[in-house]
C-alpha cells in the first residue's frame, strides 16, 4: 500500500523560508528560529514536512504546488518569496518555483518529475514488494494553486509543456475565478482557461473557488475533477470547506476530495496558535468518514494534507510530529472495519485514478 499526498507547497516553502524538502522535518526545524517561525508573530509555523518521513510513509506521489501569492494577501511578513502586482510578476514567480522543482528532481535520485503515464509507472515500480528500499522515488505532479501566472488562456500550454498537469483557478480571488470567501463566478478568462485544460486533459482543482465559480466549473470543464484539499462544512462552516451538496457533486463527476490536516479546517471551536492538543487526530477519520457517507462509498475521498501551507505542527492534529504520520490514517480506518480495498482507495489509489485518467501516454 502507498499514500498520495494531493496538496504541499514545497517549492513555496523553500523560497519563502530556505526549507530544505530534502531534510527530515526535526531537522529542519532544529535549524529554525521557533520565535521568528511562531504563527503568533507572522510566521508560518513549525516545519512539519520533509521527503524522508514522506518516504517512511510510503508517500509515493505528492501533488507539488506552484503557489504565488497576490501582494494584497501577503501571510507571512517573513516571508522572502516575493509577491505579485501584475501578471508579470505572477508569471515570473510560477516560474521561479518551476525552475526550483526541476533542479530538485535534476539533483536527487529519489524524486522525479511525473509529466506521463510512463513517469508514473517508473515511479510505481520502485514500490514494488521485491524493489530494494534504498530505490524508491517519489514523483512529484505539478500543481497550480491560483492561477493569475497563466499570463492568458491561451499561454496554459507552455506551462503544461514544461510539466503543469494540475490547475486551481482560484486560491483568493484571481483573473480566472472569485475564490473563497468573496462570492462571485468564473470570469470569461476562467471559462476560456477551462476550454484551453480541456484541449490538454489536464486536472482541474476546485480547491479555493468561491461556491458559485464551483458549480460553474463542474458544469462547464469535461475533463477530470479533483478538490486537492478541502474539508467537509460539517466540521468547519465556511466557504473553504465544502458544504455536502458539493461533495456529492464532485462525486457524481467521479471527483476525489483531499482531507487537510489543518486544524482550523477540522473544528469549529480551533483557533490558529491553540494548543496542539485541541484536535484529536481521529478527526482526520472523522472527516473521511464524512466524505464517504456523503457519497456512498470510499471511491472519492483521499489525503491533501497541506501540511507546512500556511500553518505549521502547532496547528495539525494531535500526536502528529511530520508528514510521516500520515501513514496512521490506514491503521485508523482499519480500526474502524474498513476494507483493506477501501484504505488503499483512500490512501492512495482514488488519486492514483485521477492520475492514471490526465496523464498523456508520451
Amino acid at each position: 500500500m502507498i499514500l498520495v499526498d494531493a496538496h504541499l507547497d514545497i517549492a513555496y516553502n523553500a523560497i519563502s523560508f530556505n526549507r530544505d524538502y530534502r531534510l527530515p522535518a526535526y531537522k529542519t526545524r532544529a535549524q529554525e528560529d521557533p520565535a521568528a517561525m511562531d504563527i503568533r508573530q507572522g510566521g508560518p509555523g513549525l516545519a512539519s514536512v520533509g521527503l524522508p518521513d514522506g518516504l517512511l510513509a510510503r508517500t509515493a506521489v505528492v501533488f507539488a504546488t506552484v503557489f504565488t501569492m497576490p501582494d494584497a494577501d501577503k501571510f507571512f511578513p517573513l516571508s522572502t518569496e516575493p509577491t505579485y502586482k501584475n501578471v508579470q510578476q505572477a508569471y515570473d514567480n510560477g516560474q521561479r518555483q518551476l525552475d526550483y522543482y526541476e533542479r530538485l528532481t535534476d539533483d536527487h535520485e529519489q524524486l522525479r518529475l511525473i509529466r506521463t503515464a510512463a513517469d508514473l509507472e517508473a515511479v510505481l515500480a520502485t514500490w514494488a514488494p521485491d524493489a530494494p528500499m534504498h530505490g524508491r522515488q517519489q514523483g512529484l505532479v505539478l500543481l497550480m494553486e491560483g492561477a493569475d501566472p497563466i499570463v492568458a488562456p491561451e499561454q496554459f500550454e507552455e506551462w503544461y509543456e514544461r510539466g503543469l498537469r494540475a490547475v486551481g483557478p482560484a486560491w483568493s480571488t484571481t483573473r480566472y475565478a472569485y475564490g473563497d470567501g468573496d462570492p462571485g463566478p468564473l470570469t470569461p478568462l476562467g471559462y476560456d482557461l477551462l476550454e484551453a485544460m480541456a484541449d490538454a486533459n489536464a486536472l482541474l482543482d476546485t480547491s479555493h473557488l468561491a461556491e458559485r465559480a464551483f458549480f460553474q466549473a463542474l458544469d462547464a470543464y469535461p475533463g477530470p475533477l479533483m478538490a486537492s484539499h478541502s474539508n467537509p462544512r460539517k466540521f468547519y462552516d465556511s466557504e473553504r470547506n465544502l458544504s455536502d451538496e458539493q461533495i456529492r457533486a464532485l462525486a457524481e463527476r467521479d471527483g476525489v476530495i483531499g482531507v487537510v490536516a489543518y486544524n482550523v479546517f477540522l473544528d469549529a471551536m480551533y483557533r490558529r496558535g491553540d494548543k496542539r492538543t485541541a484536535v484529536p487526530f481521529t478527526r482526520l477519520l472523522d472527516v473521511i468518514d464524512h466524505v464517504c457517507q456523503v457519497t456512498g462509498s470510499a471511491q472519492h475521498v483521499g489525503i491533501g494534507s497541506d501540511m507546512d501551507g500556511g500553518f505549521g505542527l502547532e496547528s495539525v492534529p494531535l500526536g502528529m510530529g511530520s508528514n510521516l504520520d500520515l501513514w496512521w490514517i490506514t491503521t485508523g480506518l482499519r480500526e474502524r472495519g474498513y476494507a483493506e480495498a477501501d484504505i488503499e482507495a483512500v490512501a492512495g489509489g482514488n488519486f492514483l485514478r485521477k492520475l492514471g485518467e490526465a496523464l498523456p501516454r508520451g
